[in-house]
């Protein structure tokens, strides 16, 4: 009897992660994206206990890079243990040290690949193979698959080959294209690849392990008599790869009736004109070819599977003898090379063969630029001329170097019974979540092929998202976005205004709006092109208001269960009473660890999304064909970067601009303080003022994660003026008479998070939370107070209150609503961004520090300074920091050394301001003022030496250096650049925002993860304390160290910055950040009071270590926190689901655990009690 086959719905990473779990004994692993998921799936499959192929757990070792994690590799293969490990892009560039190692002692192990793009002019974290590309050469061999299917299948081969062949492999496939799609496959079963394992070669590789028992030496430094020899001796391993490749596919063939070899040709057995590529295109190609062979074209495909070793004789095996010309495609760029990586190995193939074929090479896809049909057919309408163009480049306009292919028009090949579904939503509110659900529930509960892809922009929680889905009873090979669906659903009500969502929507299809209105209202807030193409394409038009159901049933802002429900309901994919029990089981498995109140919310929200009087159908009137589009208005305040690239990619219309845009930008340099022209308009409620409850202490303004509340000083003049209705009160305070004060929201920018109105202080509360629509009438006085009114320096901004009168230099960014990290950040730009220089380490910092086109960091309206931003790498900021603090001073030392140089040769004028500049040289207080006034002076002077030291003038202010980034990189991947630029002494100032997690990949464990937290690669929960970063930084004794939680002491954190800025060597402040990472019950509306409950109950302490007071005689060590309660511990960590989701998972160990946690911070304050009291000074 026939073996029943096992389907299961997944992305690329689970499957590659499902083959990789039984193959492997150890594996150690590092977080990046988008290679994170295949880790995560390991640690939770064995904190659940599923056994691998030797009927044990998989040990999961979280190292601190991916450096460490190959090293982890290499040490445990040679302790005879089989080990993978998964990487990406830079990721697998940190661990090519590695794995030259490890290929040189043939030691049997493969690498899963997500295959990413490298960071060059920029970073991106999605697909391309300059990664793979860029590890070529260490003598791994390379694998490659092109969809999910395949991902499973193929990495049974690496696993099966290595084991055989003793040569370690990438497994590699297109990150995020393969790595996040999600199809419905066949999943191999262990049993089957148990009979396939080379036993006697394991046990071989076993016996050559390092061990006592059998002492060998490894590793030996050899010298120029026999290195070479020994680098030849191990071609022979190499041989056989090829060999062992095609015939571990024909078994996986036997299994599954699917075949493979080395190189798989696909086409006309006839066909003249070829492509070869590897990846995901390739499914798109073979789509095409079907077309073109429809249409009488002799067209084909070789798609690579085996990269490296690349075997002339599996090559030549797949080239139909009818070719007359290739085209090798690459998805990398190696700038200055004859050609790129592929076609120069294919070229190198035919390379003196009677009768070779014309070969060109073009470039497509890189950063996960989709890659459409038609750009396929440009492909082979090229190769069709009489002169082929050769290293070009699709997919872009090129109108500068015009290596691009002309563009072609889309045309349908997918199979007309597929179904294909697009939803608009907001980062975190639940849309992808739901989608993935959605899939899963059509491939289980149906006989048909599904496929789900995701794409996002970069920014936090509040970005775009778009799910493009599909489903049919044909197989689903379209590796490209959705662009003609039959069904829309926009999420977000604001989307209407800002994207055209309903772009491609077939005749007859169907739209799903999130509306906040009945049908009369949605239809008076719809744009006119909207109706008309409702009208004019006959949509099935339902609007619900899911933001309203979401609220009455406590789900705030997440409506995903309620529209997937809708979606259900009026598509009838499935019956819809199957639907919503299906969509009941997988809230279950998604949430039942969070509680049963959420649970029952969920389901809550499934009844409601497709309950009578909430789904509405709305008429479109035939009158609406007739309507006029509306011309939108030429905004002549909006600079021509602004209009001609931000624009337009903010509208998700990147794609459409040529390669002349980024003229004068080649290195990747924006402008700042673009995020002020998204006004995106993504709250439900934002906060409205109420001047007679205002008491004025600016705490709502301290603690905005946007800048989007502000005080504002008025003149009686300037009150005048103001849009009518403009309410204010006199400002309390001496230094403030005679101005009007006034508290201002910015609507469009708030994310409506709420803190402000949460830490409030006023009797009765100053600020109310209100529908966002209700406060359009302060969009023009909000731009009436930032542009005309101002910020005015009437007081020193030396305490919280006053501090907030000074224009913050970053403002707006894509950081999630109630972002812990962005306050502290905002507030040390208010205090030195004039001065400042920012090296910030890849994460959540950086994304929504500068992801393109938004840029917070701004600059100073009446003097154009502000903060200078750079984002080098990961692992390596501390280090990228402090050189750019070095380069600084070595050129405002030169500065100084030409003014003391020719000082007699100056004006009066220019030795009374250089005198004072030099004698001013390191005072930080005055360096702005002083350098002004140099470089007035020297804007008189003859003398020819002036004219060197103006070319020098941006070196005039003392630069205040600031080091950026979260606990992954302080704590783990950069610990040893901080402590190398702390003990350096240097004057350069580290923040760490420490969320205990790693944050921007999905909430990782770091080593300041506390005992007892659940997190990824920590599932059953964490197990050893937190590190003390601060205490590690204070053994120098001459480093500066805060820890601080703006929440439980906004004073404290601001006296921290001032000492920390001001000491005259490196500075460390470590702040406490709440992060949706959490799981905060309370909301991340509440994220201050959170800080403040960790404080409180003895979690999190606030101190500062100045070690000028020693000098002094004083205790350097100040505890700035009370004695806290710990009797609130255990309530503080059950409001947060990284803690209560462990007494669900494991209620044994999670009373365990918590009784450690609770013991390790009691034990941490009695330390910083005992540095408190220490005597210093008798």
């Amino acid at each position: 009897m026939a073996k029943e086959k096992q389907f299961m719905t997944c992305d690329g990473n689970a499957a590659a992660a499902h083959i990789a779990y039984m193959f492997s004994e150890v594996s150690c692993i590092y977080p990046i994206t988008p290679s994170s998921p295949m880790a995560e799936n390991v640690d939770e499959w064995a904190a659940k206990g599923r056994k691998n192929m030797f009927g044990e757990t998989v040990r999961v070792i979280e190292m601190q890079s991916e450096a460490g994690a190959a090293g982890a590799v290499h040490g445990s293969l040679q302790a005879g243990a089989l080990t993978s490990t998964y990487t990406a892009s830079q990721g697998l560039l940190l661990m090519i040290p590695n794995m030259y190692k490890i290929a040189g002692e043939l030691l049997p192990c493969v690498f899963h690949v997500s295959a990413r793009a490298l960071a060059a002019h920029a970073l991106n974290i999605f697909g391309d193979h300059a990664d793979v590309y860029a590890a070529r050469q260490t003598g791994f061999a390379m694998l490659a698959s092109g969809s999910v299917q395949e991902v499973m299948d193929l990495s049974a081969v690496s696993h099966l080959t290595a084991i055989k062949s003793r040569v370690p492999f990438v497994n590699f496939f297109d990150g995020f294209r393969t790595s996040h799609e999600i199809q419905k496959i066949e999943a191999l079963d262990m049993e089957d690849l148990r009979g396939l394992v080379d036993m006697e070669a394991l046990q071989a590789f076993r016996s050559r392990s390092l061990n006592s028992e059998t002492p060998v030496t490894r590793g030996t430094a050899q010298n120029p008599d026999i290195y070479f020899q020994g680098r030849e001796a191990c071609n022979k391993f190499y041989e056989l790869v090829p060999d062992l490749v095609a015939a571990y596919m024909d078994e996986i063939s036997k299994l599954t009736g699917r075949k493979y070899r080395p190189f798989d040709y696909y086409g006309a057995p006839d066909a003249e004109n070829i492509i070869i590529a590897m990846g995901s295109i390739t499914d798109t190609i073979r789509e095409v070819i079907d077309y073109k062979l429809a249409q009488g074209e002799k067209v084909g495909l070789i798609a690579v599977h085996l990269y490296r070793p690349f075997s002339a004789k599996y090559f030549m095996e797949a080239v139909p003898a009818s070719v007359k010309r290739i085209t090798v495609l690459d998805r990398t760029k190696e700038p200055g090379a004859n050609g790129d990586p592929l076609y120069l190995d294919v070229k190198d193939i035919f390379y003196g063969k009677a009768n070779a074929p014309l070969i060109v090479g073009g470039r497509y896809g890189m950063g996960s630029k989709d890659v459409t049909p038609a750009q396929i057919i440009a492909i082979y309408k090229n190769m069709a001329l009489n002169e082929p163009k050769n290293q070009f480049t699709v997919g872009i306009v090129d109108d500068v170097t015009f290596k691009s292919l002309p563009l072609e028009q889309e045309v349908k090949v997918t199979s007309d019974s597929t179904y294909e579904a697009k939803f608009y939503g907001l980062g975190s509110d639940g849309t992808v979540g739901a989608n993935k659900n959605s899939i899963k529930i059509i491939g289980g509960a149906t006989n048909k092929y599904c496929q789900a892809y995701f794409a996002y922009d970069s920014k936090k929680s509040g970005g775009f998202t778009a799910s493009h889905l599909r489903f049919g009873d044909e197989p689903i090979r379209s590796t490209y976005l959705v662009t003609t669906p039959d069904f829309v659903a926009c999420h977000v009500p604001a989307y209407i205004h800002q994207y055209d969502v309903l772009k491609g929507l077939k005749k007859g299809g169907s739209f799903l709006l999130n509306s906040l209105w009945d049908a009369e209202e949605t239809a008076k807030h719809m744009p006119n092109h909207m109706k008309k193409y409702l009208a004019d394409n006959e949509i099935n038009f339902y609007i619900i208001n899911g933001t309203k159901i979401g609220q009455e049933l406590g789900l705030g802002n997440r409506t995903n269960t309620i529209m997937q429900s809708a979606f259900f309901k009026i598509t009838n994919v499935i019956p819809y009473e199957l639907a919503v029990k299906e969509m009941k089981a997988a809230i279950v498995k998604s949430y039942g660890t969070k509680g049963e109140a959420i649970v029952n919310m969920n389901y809550a929200a499934v009844d409601a999304g497709g309950k009578e009087g909430n789904l509405v159908k709305v008429n479109v009137p035939a009158e609406w064909k007739n309507l006029p589009d509306e011309m939108p208005g030429h905004d002549g305040n909006r600079p021509e970067f602004i209009r001609n690239v931000v624009d337009v990619m903010n509208a998700q219309k990147g794609d459409d601009l040529p390669v002349s845009a980024f003229v004068g930008r080649e290195d990747g340099t924006f402008p700042c303080g673009t995020a002020k022209y998204e006004k995106r308009g993504i709250a439900v409620n934002v906060p409205e003022w109420q001047v007679e409850n205002c008491i004025q202490c600016n705490q709502c303004a301290y603690v905005c994660p946007h800048a989007a509340i502000r005080p504002f000083l008025m003149t009686s003049e300037e009150l005048a003026a103001a849009p009518a209705g403009t309410q204010s009160k006199p400002a309390v305070g001496k230094e403030l008479a005679g101005y009007q004060f006034r508290i201002q929201v910015s609507p469009l920018d708030c994310t409506g998070c709420g803190n402000c109105a949460d830490v409030c202080p006023a009797k009765t509360k100053a600020l109310v939370m209100k529908p966002l629509e209700s406060q359009e009438v302060e969009m023009p006085r909000w731009e009436y107070m930032d542009k005309k009114v101002g910020y005015k320096q009437v007081v020193e901004p030396n305490n919280v209150k006053n501090s907030q009168f000074v224009q913050p230099l970053f403002e707006f960014s894509g950081a999630c609503a109630g972002c812990g990290e962005t306050p502290y950040i905002k507030l040390i730009t208010q205090l030195f961004g004039e001065r400042m220089m920012v090296a910030n380490a890849t994460g959540c910092s950086s994304i929504y520090g500068a992801s393109a086109p938004s840029t917070p960091y701004c600059t100073n309206y009446k003097t154009g300074r502000g903060p200078a931003w750079a984002n080098s790498l990961f692992e390596d900021n501390a280090e990228f920091g402090f050189g750019m603090a070095e380069g600084a001073n070595r050129l405002r030392e030169r500065v100084k050394r030409l003014l003391e140089e020719n000082m007699s040769a100056f004006s009066a004028a220019v030795q009374a301001a250089a005198t004072a500049w030099i004698a001013g040289f390191d005072d930080k207080d005055q360096t702005l003022a002083l350098s002004d006034a140099l470089l007035a002076a020297l804007e008189k002077e003859t003398a020819p030496v002036a004219k060197e030291i103006l070319s020098l003038k941006a070196y005039f202010t003392k630069k205040s250096q600031w080091i950026f980034g979260g606990d992954g990189w302080a704590y783990d991947i950069g610990y040893g650049g901080v402590d190398h630029v702390l003990a350096s002494g240097h004057d350069v100032n580290i923040l760490v925002v420490d969320t205990e997690v790693y944050s921007n990949t999905g909430g990782q464990s770091s080593k300041s993860t506390p005992t007892g937290a659940v997190a990824k690669f920590a599932a059953s929960g964490k197990r050893v304390r937190k590190k003390d970063l601060g205490m590690m930084a204070m053994s120098y004794g001459y480093v500066y160290v805060a820890q601080v939680a703006m929440g439980a002491n906004q004073a404290q954190y601001i006296k921290a910055l001032k000492e920390a800025e001001a000491y005259p060597g490196p500075s460390l402040i470590i702040a406490y950040a709440p992060c949706i990472n959490h799981g905060l019950k309370a909301s991340m509306g509440k994220s201050q009071a959170e800080e403040k409950k960790a404080v409180e109950c003895g979690y999190w302490q606030l101190y500062r270590y100045n070690p000028l007071l020693e000098c002094e005689g004083k205790n350097p060590f100040q505890l700035d926190s009370k004695e806290p309660d710990f009797s609130k511990f255990r309530e503080f960590l059950m409001g947060e689901v990284r803690f209560n989701s462990l007494v669900k998972a494991a209620p044994a160990d999670a009373e365990k655990l918590f009784e450690t946690t609770e013991a390790n911070a009691k034990w941490r304050y009695e330390g910083y009690k005992r540095h408190a009291e220490m005597k210093y000074g008798e």
